[in-house]
């Protein structure tokens, strides 16, 4: 992790904890093993560019995009990037709301087991999936899939691919 001052890591971590989310995507995706694509990222977004762009240098990893309505997204969703400076960044400066810091201990579990590999095996990709639902609970934003539906998904394609491999 790079040197940053401490006032501009407290800083970025005070305005992350009102303005970033931490959060594990899914999608559909047929090419993949499991079906399934697992991208963590970690984000903040606002109209503000030159915040943003500020908070991406001192990172020093991630991209920046904006919306057709204006809202600029700094995000980082490169797996090592999240492990090896966005996680030991936010261990040493923390957040003050128990929401945020309950999402990021979550979050930086499952960082560390796809650092790892993990959700390539049927285990760690069912583990990914348990943890994930416990972040962000209660949003408000319901998920386009839930733990069930993969779960569900996943044995409609072993049966599948069972009854064609016995046939």
């Amino acid at each position: 992790m790079r040197n940053i001052p401490v006032d501009v890591g407290n800083y970025i971590a005070g305005f992350t904890d009102g303005e970033g989310s931490f959060n594990i995507s899914i999608k559909k995706r047929l090419d993949y093993k499991e079906s399934w694509k697992l991208t963590a990222s970690f984000n903040i977004s606002q109209k503000d560019r030159v915040i943003l762009s500020w908070i991406k240098h001192i990172l020093g990893c991630g991209t920046l995009r904006e919306r057709k309505d204006g809202v600029v997204y700094y995000e980082v969703t490169n797996i090592t990037s999240l492990h090896d400076v966005i996680v030991p960044f936010f261990k040493v400066y923390g957040f003050r709301s128990a929401y945020k810091k309950n999402n990021f201990r979550i979050f930086s579990e499952i960082v560390s087991m796809m650092h790892a590999g993990d959700h390539m095996t049927t285990e760690g990709f069912r583990k990914i999936l348990e943890l994930r639902e416990k972040i962000n609970p209660g949003i408000g934003r319901k998920r386009k899939y839930t733990l069930s539906d993969v779960l569900i998904s996943e044995e409609s394609s072993e049966t599948i691919r069972k009854t064609v491999s016995n046939q």
